[in-house]
């Protein structure tokens, strides 16, 4: 799964590398934790008078269907599985014609050590080691994400405070590359395939996109603990432990 990231680029950078209109009218402070139902940037294209338009977005991270009657039910999706988003009725809406990227510099995820000998916590069960995955060439993950519109209905319609953008974030296989930490890792989607997986009207051909990841070009390393507490927020939880050997083949 996708539990935690961090995204802390300026989103003048992202308007640059996501080639997108302009600045969105809120800035975001950089975040080295972000945690479901924070505010965070999407990257979507809409067609605004007969012309396709990319823009940088604010949604909260975690998914309300339109349909939903409490926005809470949120909190529980902040992923979706990419091997069956297309038919779930909690995602299959917006998979349709509301696909994302939801970019990000890196995101966590923890390992469970088994070798004898590894560091064990209450009740005698291993202590998890969080580890923080990135692109080694410092550009940004293009995680494939969903969003939509939850109307609430205790307001005017007319109230801007009426309607509420979320999204999610979809989840597949891991790559050889990071599948020793976790068995699971957020889809991303190339470059080369942004423009069909954005595109409202393409449903059928980003179903191809939908394939396990390729890890190439990704480095994993073990990182703070200090990273499971949310209230924890700066660039040192991105920096690498010296405590090699946790994960074969994890690589600085």
């Amino acid at each position: 799964m996708c539990g935690r990231y961090a995204a802390a680029k300026d989103p003048a950078a992202l308007v640059e590398e996501f080639e997108v209109v302009g600045l969105p009218d809120e800035v975001l402070a950089p975040d080295y934790d972000v945690a479901p139902t924070k505010k965070v940037y999407i990257v979507v294209d809409r067609v605004r008078d007969d012309v396709r338009e990319r823009s940088l977005e604010i949604a909260r991270w975690g998914l309300v269907p339109s349909w939903a009657k409490d926005p809470s039910i949120g909190s529980r999706m902040i992923n979706a599985r990419a091997e069956t988003v297309a038919e779930k009725p909690s995602f299959r809406r917006a998979f349709a014609k509301r696909r994302c990227l939801v970019p990000a510099d890196g995101y966590y995820e923890w390992y469970v050590p088994t070798s004898p000998g590894a560091p064990v916590g209450k009740g005698g069960k291993p202590v998890k080691q969080p580890f923080y995955i990135h692109p080694a060439d410092g550009s940004s993950l293009a995680m494939a994400g969903l969003y939509e519109w939850w109307r609430d209905p205790t307001r005017n319609e007319t109230d801007p405070q009426a309607w509420r953008l979320t999204c999610t974030v979809l989840t597949t296989d891991a790559a050889d590359e990071v599948g020793r930490i976790h068995d699971r890792m957020p889809m991303t989607i190339a470059r080369a395939d942004w423009s069909t997986w954005l595109d409202p009207e393409t449903g059928a051909d980003a179903s191809a996109l939908l394939h396990p990841a390729a890890g190439a070009g990704l480095a994993a390393y073990p990182v703070s603990v200090a990273v499971n507490n949310v209230r924890n927020n700066s660039a040192d939880l991105t920096v690498p432990l010296e405590a090699e050997g946790v994960v074969p083949g994890a690589t600085p």
